[in-house]
């Protein structure tokens, strides 16, 4: 009988023994036989049609092989979320640029500081103005944290993956709903995204569900998949890009319906006016309906289980 051991061989399958005498093809041609032989030899290791397919990123960054990698972007995060017992999320968008009140007043501060000594300086007059409007906007950084920790706290508490919080994974509104649900112990999840100039999640994403992905389409996708909420803070063109997406999704009927909710009303009747895209006769009156404001924690995750209760389903 033979006796199969173990062996370090990465090219060995289990329950398979090394072999005593090696095999024709796992010694080199000697240089003896033909002394042109190892050069011609390391030219054909050296060249790209040996390299096994799926380590040969050249091979599958060609145009043609997309369709592949665009399943491995959608799959590696699904396979994971599943893995994890990710059943539903609640989707948490906003501005990047909104930092915690501290760092958003150790800001205004600085610019106030270098204004003192160019007091005629218009562009630094232009950014301090920038700044103290992004402070203004900081308290929101609050509302997100307490709302991560509400949803984080919800269900059979921290250790239940019922529902749990889902960002872009980036600074500001992103950072501080992940970091809710920290607070409390509560896995989270954030979709990265590759982008040209190096960015970093926030440290608040639960390592095992902190995804990077190559394209906007799979990440979207993930988003929306197990979706029961999507809540909107203030925020600039990636927030509008989810925010409108969904919408039109809702609108045209191509997912179903889920609790749209924008934080903060005086911000998002400002940033686009609903009333006058009616009057145009570009949306109908009941497009109105797929969204509502709210401005504090409480008010948002009461509304959201109310809306699920209200159309029989509730979350727990």
């Amino acid at each position: 009988m033979a006796n199969h051991v173990k062996s370090d061989s990465p090219d060995l399958k289990p329950g398979t023994s090394p072999r005593m005498e090696p095999l024709p093809w796992e010694t080199p041609k000697p240089a003896e036989e033909d002394p042109e032989a190892p050069q011609r030899l390391k030219k054909i290791l050296a060249s790209p049609s040996y390299r096994q397919a799926d380590q040969d990123l050249d091979f599958l960054y060609q145009d043609d092989l997309r369709f592949f990698r665009l399943q491995v972007d959608f799959l590696k995060a699904e396979r994971l979320l599943v893995e994890n017992r990710i059943k539903h999320s609640i989707v948490v968008f906003g501005g990047t640029r909104i930092k915690e009140p501290g760092g958003a007043k150790r800001k205004v501060e600085a610019l106030q500081a270098v204004l003192a000594n160019r007091p005629d300086d218009p562009e630094l007059k232009r950014k301090l103005a920038i700044a103290e409007r992004i402070y203004a906007k900081s308290g929101f950084y609050n509302v997100a944290r307490e709302f991560g920790r509400l949803v984080g706290q919800s269900g059979e508490g921290p250790t239940d993956c019922q529902c749990v919080i889902m960002t872009g994974g980036g600074p500001g509104m992103m950072e501080a709903a992940n970091r809710g649900a920290y607070d409390v112990g509560a896995k989270s999840v954030g979709l990265n995204i590759n982008l040209p100039h190096e960015q970093f999640p926030n440290p608040y994403i639960t390592p095992d569900l902190c995804f990077r992905f190559h394209y906007f389409a799979m990440r979207k996708l993930h988003f929306l998949l197990r979706a029961k909420a999507l809540v909107v803070f203030p925020g600039g063109y990636g927030t509008f890009d989810e925010l409108f997406e969904t919408l039109t999704l809702m609108q045209t009927r191509k997912i179903q319906q889920v609790p749209v909710i924008l934080v903060s009303e005086a911000y998002w009747k400002q940033a686009f006016n609903i009333d006058f895209l009616i009057d145009e006769g570009v949306i109908d009156i009941e497009d109105r309906d797929l969204f509502w404001y709210a401005e504090t924690a409480e008010e948002i995750w009461q509304g959201i289980l109310d809306w699920h209760k209200v159309n029989g389903k509730p979350l727990f």
